[in-house]
């Protein structure tokens, strides 16, 4: 089955010579050239993968990217000239899946949409089995019971911190900031008020981690968000 890509680039013959490209490897590829125009034809169709410039008119790439973030956990391959570590952090720590600097191989741009595309489908897959049970480490998380265990004994959660941990064993590469996180899981806007997540993130930790202080299954990135760490 055809895989659809919504291609945001600025630039008419970048992205003409990107889309070119992708419909020769037999992706189906809708353009936009600006953020704003992005952002309505993303929510009339559905995609398989966002491939995103940081530098647009109208709405850049960030602000498209945490608009998106509320809505949808698409795989997101930013696309930039811009290439210090701020930027890359910056973006990946609003929700981007992965990195490519301009200029760039089709070689490299098609490896890295596919292995994408190729991660959020493996993750889809795993949702979809009969019994819904995701195994991290010592801990096995039933998706469909909400039930969490550690070595065979259960572990009491509540419901957000059940659905926290949720969030980032459904998406084990992604990092996310406190934003995305307050968004995702209490449907609401975020205003900065550190407290709730802190206060979550320290009682699901007490209760998944074997040293709290030094966490292993949810790591932080200081100054950018949280991921799943590598067990």
């Amino acid at each position: 089955m055809q895989k659809k890509i919504l291609l945001v680039e600025d630039d008419i013959s970048i992205s003409e010579m990107v889309k070119n490209h992708l419909i020769k490897e037999d992706f189906i590829v809708r353009t936009a050239f600006d953020g704003e125009e992005a952002v309505n034809i993303f929510s009339m169709e559905s995609f398989d993968l966002i491939l995103l410039d940081i530098m647009l008119p109208k709405l850049n790439g960030i602000e498209f990217m945490k608009i998106i973030r509320q809505k949808s956990l698409v795989p997101i391959l930013i696309m930039s000239a811009k290439d210090s570590d701020i930027d890359k952090a910056i973006g990946l720590g609003l929700g981007a899946d992965d990195y490519i600097s301009k200029p760039f191989s089709m070689i490299e741009l098609s490896a890295r949409i596919n292995a994408a595309i190729r991660r959020a489908t493996q993750y889809s897959e795993t949702e979809n089995e009969e019994q819904n049970i995701i195994k991290v480490g010592d801990l096995e998380i039933d998706l469909d019971n909400f039930c969490v265990l550690k070595k065979d004994m259960n572990i009491k959660l509540t419901s957000k911190e059940f659905d926290i941990l949720k969030l980032f064993v459904k998406n084990p590469n992604r990092v996310f900031t406190k934003s995305q996180i307050y968004n995702l899981i209490w449907n609401d806007d975020y205003y900065g008020d550190d407290n709730v997540i802190n206060v979550h993130m320290r009682r699901l930790r007490g209760k998944i981690e074997d040293n709290p202080s030094a966490p292993e299954y949810i790591k932080t990135l200081w100054g950018i968000g949280y991921k799943l760490g590598e067990l």
